[in-house]
Formats: C-alpha cells, sequence, structure tokens
C-alpha cells in the first residue's frame, strides 16, 4: 500500500499477513507471518505446532519394538528410511548383527522411498510454480511403487516393515521382477521431466538465481539433503557414514555450488538417477538367508547413550537413545532434516518476492510433520 506525503511523493507501508496454517503452498499445516512492502518479503516467522503429537514423550513411555511405528508418521515420505534408523539405532546399541540379506533388502526399498518420494515433490513442484500436468506425471511413475510396498508389506505410505533385527517378512516372490520392470519404465520417463520442466523457459526464470543459500550459510543454519548439497555443502550420510548395503555399491553424490533454488531442484533429479544406480547394483544380488534376528520378546538396552544417523529423502535424519537399561528409552531426541532446513527460509527469501517464496519453499521439499514432532 502507498500513501501521499505532503509534497506527493510515495511512501510505502509495510503489512504483516498470514501464509497458513492451511495453506496450499506451505506442504502442510504451517503458518508462515510475513512482513511485507508491496510485493517484497521483509521478513519471515514460522509458527509451529499446529500438528505437534509428542512423539517423542510417547516415545519414553513404549518399547522399543513399538516406537518404529511411530517414527512413519513423522515424515511420511520416507517412512521406511525413518523406521530403519530406529532398528539401527537399537541393534548397534545391541551389538545385534543382522543378516546380509536384510541389509540388502533394506537398502533397495530405501530407495524405493527415497525414488517415490522424489516423484511426489517433483509433481508438486510444478504444479507450486503454475505447471499441473507434472502432478500427474509424477504421481503416474509412484504409484508403481507404491504397489510393490503394498504387494510386499502391505501397506503403501506408512510401511512399519522394518523390525529391530531384521524385517516383519520376507520379500514377495514377485518383488525382483516388479522392481525391474519399474526401473525400465522409469528409465523412460524420468527425461519427460525434463523436457516438461528442466528445460522450460518461464520455470528456469521461476527458480534460477532465487533464494540462493552460500555454502557457508548452509552449514551455519545445520542443512542436510539436497538443501545443503546444491550448495556444495557435502553431507551424504549413505557416503560418509555408510549403513545397512551403501558400502558395497557405487553411486555418486548430487553436489551443485550456486544454491539457488534451480540447483536444489537439480539436486533432486540427479539423486532419482543415483537411485535407480544402487537398486540396480543390488537387485540381482539379494543373498539368500533368513530375513530377521531372533530378539528377545521384550528388548532391553544397556545403560548409555546411543546415536544413529541416517540420509532420508529431505536430509540427515538422526536418532539419540538415552537409556536406563528399561525396556522403554529413557530419552529419546528426534534430529529431523526439515526442522534445519526450514530454519534457512528466512535467509534464502528475505527480499525476494512472494512468488519467489513459493518455489524456495517448493525446493525445500517440507513434510512439516517431521518438523513438528
Amino acid at each position: 500500500m502507498t500513501t501521499t506525503t505532503e509534497n506527493n511523493a510515495f511512501k510505502s507501508q509495510e503489512y504483516f499477513i498470514n501464509m497458513g496454517p492451511q495453506h496450499p503452498a506451505t506442504h502442510g499445516v504451517l503458518r508462515l507471518l510475513l512482513t511485507i512492502d508491496g510485493e517484497i518479503i521483509k521478513n519471515i516467522d514460522p509458527d509451529l505446532g499446529y500438528i505437534h503429537r509428542s512423539i517423542e514423550k510417547m516415545c519414553e513411555r513404549d518399547s522399543y519394538q513399538q516406537i518404529v511405528h511411530l517414527t512413519d508418521r513423522m515424515d511420511y515420505l520416507s517412512a521406511h528410511i525413518n523406521n530403519e534408523a530406529v532398528c539401527l539405532a537399537v541393534e548397534n546399541a545391541l551389538g545385534l548383527e543382522v543378516p546380509e540379506r536384510v541389509k540388502v533388502i533394506r537398502t533397495i526399498i530405501a530407495e524405493l522411498t527415497r525414488l517415490a518420494s522424489h516423484q511426489l515433490w517433483w509433481g508438486v513442484m510444478g504444479m507450486d510454480v503454475g505447471a499441473l500436468t507434472t502432478y500427474f506425471y509424477g504421481f503416474r511413475d509412484r504409484e508403481m511403487i507404491n504397489d510393490i510396498f503394498e504387494e510386499t508389506c502391505g501397506a503403501r505410505l506408512t510401511m512399519n516393515y522394518n523390525i529391530p533385527g531384521g524385517l516383519m517378512f520376507d520379500l514377495h516372490p514377485n518383488f525382483v521382477q516388479r522392481v525391474k520392470d519399474f526401473i525400465a519404465h522409469f528409465k523412460t520417463k524420468l527425461p519427460e521431466y525434463d523436457t516438461l520442466l528442466t528445460g522450460n523457459v518461464i520455470f528456469q526464470k521461476r527458480t534460477q538465481g532465487v533464494g540462493i543459500l552460500t555454502k557457508e550459510d548452509a552449514i551455519s543454519f545445520g542443512t542436510t539433503g539436497p538443501v545443503a548439497r546444491a550448495s556444495g555443502f557435502s553431507c551424504d550420510v549413505r557416503k560418509h557414514h555408510p549403513y545397512s548395503a551403501y558400502d558395497r555399491v557405487q553411486f555418486n553424490e548430487a553436489l551443485f555450488t550456486v544454491g539457488d533454488t534451480f540447483t536444489r531442484y537439480q539436486v533432486r533429479i540427479q539423486e532419482m538417477w543415483e537411485s535407480m544406480a544402487i537398486i540396480e547394483q543390488l537387485i540381482d544380488n539379494i543373498p539368500d538367508g533368513e530375513f530377521k534376528t531372533p530378539t528377545n520378546a521384550v528388548i532391553k538396552l544397556p545403560k548409555g547413550e546411543f546415536y544413529q544417523r541416517v540420509e532420508t529423502a529431505r536430509g540427515e535424519l538422526g536418532v539419540f537413545i538415552v537409556s536406563d537399561g528399561k525396556k522403554n528409552p529413557y530419552r529419546l531426541k528426534f534430529r529431523s532434516p526439515g526442522f534445519s532446513n526450514l530454519s534457512a527460509l528466512k535467509k534464502m527469501a528475505v527480499g525476494s518476492k512472494l512468488g519467489d517464496l513459493v518455489a524456495i519453499m517448493a525446493t525445500l521439499d517440507i513434510v512439516v510433520p517431521d518438523i513438528d514432532r
């Protein structure tokens, strides 16, 4: 809004507006209090708490087996990987070695989870900036992965397939062939993503040079995942702290240096190619053997502190357990990637326009329950 002064000059006036808590561009129940001057963003204050469920407090009440299913209610698009993080933390604390078959299966399904998450992100990213077609293409390809999950473990989103010591069930007989069919299909479809969106001139003008986050700021804010790697910060847990079967596969860490909205987009596109490469290296080499290691009916960790990190579709998820020797943790803390990534939003968006904020948030790939636990 503008007001007229005595000498007929124009003076701008700041406004405070709400973006959310129920807004299609916030990707969940998130409220942003914006200070704007015309179309220019002057300040951003995220307001959390609208979907808080006290998951960490609930974990202090439940047994270690029961905790697993709570984690797929945080970042539900990385549900399998979240489940794996808790299982790895418990197994490492117990000194429990799971069968090689379990390690390979976990890795394959984790990469299928990453692909499904990135496909949904890509479809919604295009829709956020006005390209509705991408939504249908992304969900078309994601549906094949969901069908594989449903046949394998009976669920399409919140799997609860991992358990401490192994897997809930062994693989479905159709699993290997269906995964191969999906990879063959998606290798022909991922180039369509570039044709539809990556090379689109309008999309590039909406994203290039927008929402820049330097490497120094990415590290300072504790960002991880594609958000950090787009700024040149090498932080892929699968590379730096390999777990499951990641030490036996070859893949490239997607790294860029510009740190803008477009390069955060490019990181995820490259990661989809790398996920397919990981799966191809493992799918014909799944070891025979058991799909779980027998554990006691009631798991009790030794007294002490234990930490496990994994690479979800959004970055590093850390599980910190303080045990007093009982069947439930004395204290449990999740270090979720979305929380740290969201903290950098103000740095990226202040000075930009409202339309830029929507594009920037899309490449943060926020899943609010991961932040607001």
